[in-house]
């Protein structure tokens, strides 16, 4: 079948592919009806949002308005200046996922045009939601400057998604055995089982890297075939996806009020969680779901002061980009059309000039 096809996994360099046996997911796929599978996907998405939604209703109904604002007044300009700094560092580091990415398919771009395509398309999609949309449209808006094709733009957009997985993988499976003691007090299950959790989650990465590292893997996606990153480039994905994450979250942690007793890698794992499942949720930015995650799961602090942080963090991290994106996207289309402007009045000069 064209479905098992699109699904093969090739070692060589050919086009031939080797086709994967079924497997239990395949089978039950194919015995679904038509769409089922999105449609599920779809369900289960709105049913985790809307749990959100409860949840964080139920502890908003607990918190006074002023006590949020109270702790968002005490909030040190040390602490804005900090979360400020880290925000910056990690979208810093997201321009790595463009670089990674174009070096796998061997485009050549200025580093300028790649760090506008990455923080701009992050920004957008972070804000707006749907980022494979979203994050695609303006990447190819930016990319079809240097005659980048629209297969070549889905084939980056594809490669950063592989590292934002590595990345969220790697950091789970190193915070889930580095705090497993934190955590089991937390959710209160054993030590023993946090770190075989993570030993396994490493495992799979290591696997990965291993499997990318033998030879050339090609995977065939809806008849077109895209080389896997080698070795190299899946540990620059790992190394910039972690620092993205790492920073991110030391965005949120500065801001934190002091009552809350947990270490930096403790709060990574619950951070990455919340991250997990506001993208499964597919709400813009995690919107509700992070929030009420975050809520529910750092200790010691009153829940005001803890949503006062989520809130500046929100802003800090999520709205101060997005609005410097559409000013950055502004100014520089404004120039390359002043620019194009300015060409095309000397070339009627030129033919004009005797």
């Amino acid at each position: 079948m064209q479905e098992d096809e699109d699904l093969a996994i090739s070692p060589q360099n050919q086009l031939p592919v080797v086709v994967a046996r079924k497997n239990l997911f395949e089978t039950l796929r194919d015995r679904l009806p038509h769409g089922a599978l999105h449609i599920l996907g779809a369900l289960a998405s709105v049913g985790l949002f809307a749990l959100a939604a409860y949840i964080l209703a139920n502890v908003l109904s607990t918190i006074r308005f002023a006590d949020v604002v109270e702790a968002m007044k005490g909030t040190s300009s040390a602490q804005i200046f900090a979360a400020l700094f880290f925000t910056a560092l990690s979208y810093l580091a997201l321009t790595g996922y463009d670089v990674a990415a174009l070096w796998q398919i061997k485009c050549r771009a200025p580093y300028r045009v790649m760090a506008l395509a990455s923080f701009a398309s992050y920004a957008i999609a972070f804000n707006l939601g749907f980022p494979v949309i979203t994050g695609a449209a303006v990447r190819y808006w930016i990319y079809q400057r240097i005659q980048m094709t629209a297969l070549q733009v889905a084939n980056v957009t594809v490669i950063t998604g592989v590292t934002f997985w590595l990345g969220m993988t790697t950091v789970i499976g190193f915070t889930l055995v580095k705090a497993a003691e934190p955590l089991a007090a937390l959710d209160h299950l054993p030590v023993a089982l946090h770190m075989a959790v993570g030993i396994l989650v490493l495992a799979g990465v290591a696997g990965y890297c291993a499997f990318v590292a033998l030879e050339p893997r090609r995977i065939r996606l809806r008849g077109h075939v895209l080389e896997l990153p080698g070795p190299g480039a899946t540990i620059a994905q790992l190394v910039v996806g972690a620092a993205d994450l790492c920073a991110a979250a030391a965005a949120l942690y500065v801001l934190l009020p002091t009552g809350v007793d947990l270490n930096f890698v403790a709060f990574l794992a619950i951070y990455v969680f919340a991250c997990v499942l506001g993208v499964v949720s597919h709400a813009p930015g995690g919107i509700g779901v992070f929030e009420a995650t975050m809520l529910n799961a750092l200790p010691g602090a009153s829940q005001g002061s803890v949503l006062a942080a989520l809130l500046m963090f929100r802003v800090l991290y999520y709205f101060v980009p997005f609005v410097v994106a559409l000013a950055v996207l502004g100014a520089d289309e404004g120039r390359r059309r002043w620019g194009a402007l300015r060409e095309a009045v000397a070339r009627i000069i030129e033919d004009r000039t005797p």
